[in-house]
């Protein structure tokens, strides 16, 4: 089996192509602007744009697998006039350009790496989202990314191209970067944080983890059409969870104890309502068929990976 993984130089794309070549599969990347330094041995396709021409043929070449991790990422302040168009020209349309020139290439398998976001924003805790929820994206993200899951399928049931989808909810690791990042620089100050009187719960996922997952459904004979959720197996809520990194940072966690509702809307007064939104809501899934169906269990717990993350951040500094 030789993988091309697109959206290799991305955060989990740098852990997943570790792995594989750790594993000894051969391997091509397939990168657009910045080369990472890579594993030795490991092919690059240069240049690779999701929102415009390329020739994937070429690139394809000799793969029976793909990796699909390329994505035009949330963005929490969003500068284009019309933002679900700027998602869908990469997210939908690029993602359906590559599967069609893989499934005319002869790929066996293509694993398109969703997310969460594809059922909604929130839900109960006592609800978690699961594979077969009616979608309900709330922005441009999570729409692209339902789109281009409805054109997979649709193209997998046309072509017999097999097609695996996870989706994944907030992904963290050794080299996170974004709002966990944030987060960790924001217990290493030491400033008080109003974040003590919220209480959801949320589930997230390692970057270990989910790269162990990617890794079994690139084999695993029953993941063929399929659709899975993902997480560690411990909802945290956000108080929780900034006291366990705080701990795996080596210092303590001062939040003061603001009620949620007037947290929101102090946000809205500075325009980050968005941000404490996701910092206030419960977001759980429910990843019991990727733990049936594949025999799949997290390699790594919340604390391990907590630390791992932590350790990696503190070397940087």
């Amino acid at each position: 089996m030789k993988v091309f993984v697109v959206g290799a130089s991305g955060f989990v794309g740098g852990h997943l192509l570790r792995r594989l070549s750790d594993d000894g599969t051969p391997l091509r990347a397939a990168v657009h602007r910045n080369r990472a330094d890579f594993p030795a041995g490991i092919e690059i396709a240069e240049n690779v744009d999701l929102e415009g021409p390329f020739d994937w043929t070429s690139a394809l070449a000799g793969c029976d697998t793909v990796v699909h991790l390329g994505a035009r990422v949330h963005v929490m302040r969003e500068s284009s006039a019309n933002a679900l168009e700027s998602y869908r020209r990469v997210n939908r349309d690029g993602t359906l350009s590559l599967a069609r020139k893989a499934a005319a290439a002869g790929i066996n398998r293509f694993v398109f790496i969703s997310s969460v976001k594809v059922c909604g924003e929130f839900n109960a805790a006592d609800a978690p989202f699961v594979e077969t929820a009616t979608p309900r994206p709330q922005d441009a993200y999570g729409q692209s990314k339902f789109e281009a899951e409805t054109g997979l399928l649709e193209l997998s049931r046309a072509s017999g191209m097999q097609v695996v989808i996870l989706r994944p909810p907030l992904v963290y690791g050794p080299g996170v970067r974004a709002n966990f990042l944030s987060m960790m620089r924001w217990l290493r100050s030491g400033v008080p944080l109003p974040l003590g009187g919220i209480n959801n719960r949320r589930s997230l996922i390692g970057v270990g983890n989910l790269v162990d997952l990617i890794c079994i459904c690139l084999r695993h004979p029953a993941a063929a059409g399929e659709v899975f959720m993902a997480s560690d197996g411990e909802d945290l809520s956000t108080p929780e969870l900034l006291k366990r990194l705080a701990t795996a940072l080596g210092t303590k966690a001062r939040l003061l104890p603001v009620p949620a509702a007037l947290l929101e809307d102090m946000a809205a007064l500075v325009r980050q309502r968005a941000l404490v939104q996701r910092l206030c809501l419960t977001l759980c899934v429910d990843d019991r068929k990727a733990r049936k169906t594949l025999n799949w269990q997290p390699l790594f717990s919340i604390d391990e990976e907590l630390g791992r993350t932590a350790r990696t951040f503190l070397q940087s500094l």
